[in-house]
This record gives C-alpha cells, structure tokens and sequence, in this order.
C-alpha cells in the first residue's frame, strides 16, 4: 500500500480522477481533423484556389482603377431620382409590413391569445415564411408585376412581416399586466384593451423595431433593383453592365453617404424613443 494511502492523502482520490482517458485525448484531435477535412472539401467545391484568387484580384484592381475618378457622368439628377425612389421602397415597404404586422404580432402574443393550438400554429407560420429572403420575394413579384420600384415595394412587405410580427408578439408579452387588467375591469371591448392597455405600453419598442427595419430595408432595397426593382441598385447594374465604372464609383460613394445619414438619424430617434 502507497505512503499516500496509509497516510490517509485526501488529495489521492482527486489525482486518479483527474487524468483523462483515451478518448478525451483522441475527440479532440480527430474533431479538429474532420472540421478541417470538411472545410477543405467545401473550399474544393467553391473553386476557392490560391490561382483563382490571384487572377481575380488581378481584374478587381483593374475595375478599380477604372472607377476613379468618380463622375455622376452628367446624370445627377436621375441619380438623385433613383436614390430617393429606393428610400421611398424602403420606407412603404416598412410601414406596409409594420400595419400588417401588428394585427399577427397582437394574435401570436400568449398574453393575448391563450389558445395553444392558435397560437402554435401561427407562430410555425411566421417561421416558415421568415425564411424566404426580400430577394427571393423581388424575383417572383418581378416576375408576376413587372420591373419597377412596386415589386420591390412588396418584396420587402412580405419579407419584413413574419420578422416584425414575431418582435411585436414577444413585446406584448414582456408588458405589464397591472394595467391591461385595469383597462378590462372597466368592462371595455377586447379591442379597447388592446388600444389602451397594451398599445400604450409597445408603442416606443415597435417603433424602435421598425426604425431599425427601414435601415435594413434601405440597404436591401438596392439589392431589389439589381433583379429589376427599381432603385438605386437598377441604376447601379445599367453602369456596371455598359462598363461605366465612374459613374458606378459615384452611385456607389453616394448610396455609401445616404445609409450612413439614414443610420444617423434612426439612431437618434431611437435613442430618443429608449
């Protein structure tokens, strides 16, 4: 028997236990060699090379020499136009989705509707179309309504509703329940409830969601007119493909300039509504 035992070590017990066994010493290693077997499978399938990247870094400086300087090509005025129709598709297209957003936001609330089947059921439905993208909404509707900016205005309703709806649902449940129930006791309709008990209470956090939407909508709607939505991002790909770099540089300087004042102001209002 070991010194350490007939002296009674408390520590021995713990020193046996802490020493691994074999497959904590092989999980490790193996994981890590299958991540990266993984990773260099799918950099295989992507034709991500080293030769690959060079030429096109080689072509990109190219384009970039051709971009400078950055002109408007003596079409300011349509420029300005387009960049105001992509703010005026982001901003319809948010308050679209805010207005339809509300009524699920208020149905997909435990709070407001116990129902478990109900509510189950509507919140899988917003999740299910949550995962349809803005661009995959623009491609069809493009598709059904023509070019232009009502496409695009639609693509973001659509896109934007389920998101918001499920932000507005977990902000009615987070309310406080003193006043709802004050509201109700004086024997008003459920719809009064809403209007007086929960709304007033949501109102600053709703807002605050949509300001930040119509941030993201601002920049996802030129992404909508590159697939024929109208907007900025139209204009930007008729440059791109007539080989205009210069006036493209300048589209793309002055789109930068705009989301970054647009960021400003939300921010601030935000902040404000906080």
């Amino acid at each position: 028997m070991s010194q350490d035992a007939l002296s009674g070590d408390p520590t021995q017990p713990w020193r046996a236990a802490a020493r691994p066994g074999w497959r904590a010493r092989i999980m490790p290693p193996l994981l890590t060699l299958l991540g990266v077997a993984v990773l260099v499978k799918m950099a295989v399938d992507v034709d991500f090379s080293p030769a690959h990247l060079a030429s096109g870094l080689e072509r990109l400086g190219r384009l970039l020499g051709a971009m400078v300087p950055p002109t408007p090509g003596g079409q300011l005025l349509h420029i300005l136009h387009a960049l105001g129709e992509t703010l005026a598709m982001a901003f319809v297209g948010t308050v679209l989705a805010a207005l339809l957003a509300l009524p699920l936001g208020v149905l997909g609330a435990k709070t407001v509707v116990p129902q478990v089947f109900l509510h189950f059921g509507l919140r899988r439905c917003l999740d299910l179309f949550r995962g349809v993208p803005a661009l995959v909404w623009a491609l069809v509707l493009v598709s059904a309504f023509g070019l232009g900016p009502f496409a695009g205005v639609c693509a973001l309703a659509l896109a934007d509703i389920p998101h918001l709806a499920k932000l507005f649902a977990e902000a009615i449940e987070n309310v406080d329940a003193r006043p709802v129930e004050g509201v109700r006791s004086t024997g008003v309709a459920p719809l009064g409830v809403v209007r007086f008990g929960l709304l007033p209470q949501v109102a600053p956090v709703m807002t605050s969601q949509c300001l930040y939407y119509l941030e993201a909508n601002f920049r996802h709607a030129a992404i909508l007119g590159i697939v024929g939505a109208g907007g900025i991002g139209y204009e930007l790909e008729e440059r791109i493909r007539v080989f205009g770099f210069d006036t493209a540089a300048f589209i793309i300087l002055l789109y930068m300039l705009s989301v970054a004042l647009l960021d400003t102001v939300s921010r601030a209002l935000r902040k404000r509504l906080a």
